[in-house]
């Protein structure tokens, strides 16, 4: 049976709240993880919600994706791909009824990655701009798409209508073309098999805060601190992040995921 080591972690930057939420089920003592059923595989489920509409609607809505995520992903079953939709499915409808209740919250949202690992590998599903990133021989890959406007932005730079530095601090940048927010869908990101993953890979799971890093720095760090374990690895990219004190820095969560050496 294949075993998963994880390891989260996290930094307010230059905000005075947090709206990111994330969360690892089985593992962590938290109110809302659903029992660890009997059998159980050793499949962790990971996910990661960065939350928009201010200290109070961005934090409940982080929090509430993340909730009912883990809890419909744990509880339903079929496969995987229906069943990572049908969780996202519900972490939207709840944002919705919460609107509804309360429609002073009306606004509020939230990206999400839900990342599931088993013995086939990673599988996840995800909406908005948070990034899910795999660190393999020193390298990394982006594996989901970036529901922002960056991606338009730098096709723009490739086609020469603007330049790279132009792209890099356009205010558009970070707007989102997709999220969790109640109301329909409009981009949603589903992996097409799973990835089987290799002794040594890393995936990380991240809220947009981690972009102030270039890829090439998250590499140096993970590749730096990757032997050490998954604390190590999620501490070692928060802690870059604070270092550099950037006048803006967003909220930056990781959430760092590996296989468990062979002893």
């Amino acid at each position: 049976m294949l075993q998963y080591e994880y390891a989260r972690c996290s930094t307010q930057g230059a905000r005075n709240y947090q709206e990111d939420t994330a969360a690892v089920w089985p593992g962590e003592v938290d109110p809302f993880a659903p029992a660890l059923p009997n059998g159980h595989d050793g499949s962790i489920v990971a996910v990661l919600a960065d939350g928009m509409g201010g200290h109070a609607g961005g934090a409940l809505a982080s929090r509430m994706v993340c909730e009912k995520f883990i809890d419909a992903c744990v509880k339903r079953n079929g496969p995987l791909p229906e069943r990572l939709i049908e969780a996202l499915q519900e972490a939207n409808s709840a944002v919705a009824a919460k609107v509804g209740e309360n429609p002073m919250l009306s606004g509020m949202g939230s990206t999400l990655i839900g990342a599931r690992f088993g013995e086939e590998g990673v599988e996840w599903v995800s909406v908005g701009d948070s990034p899910l990133l795999l660190f393999r021989a020193g390298e990394i890959a982006l594996l989901n798409e970036d529901h922002s406007l960056a991606p338009e932005l730098d096709r723009m730079v490739a086609a020469g209508h603007m330049t790279q530095e132009e792209a890099k601090h356009d205010p558009r940048r970070h707007m989102l073309r997709s999220a969790v927010t109640g109301d329909e869908i409009d981009m949603v990101d589903v992996s097409r098999r799973p990835l089987k993953l290799e002794v040594g890979d890393y995936v990380i799971l991240a809220s947009d805060g981690l972009h102030t890093l270039e890829t090439a720095e998250i590499a140096r760090l993970v590749a730096a601190y990757g032997a050490d374990g998954a604390e190590a690895v999620a501490k070692g990219l928060i802690r870059e992040v604070e270092q550099l004190r950037e006048p803006h820095q967003d909220n930056a969560t990781v959430i760092a995921v590996r296989l468990k050496p062979a002893l």
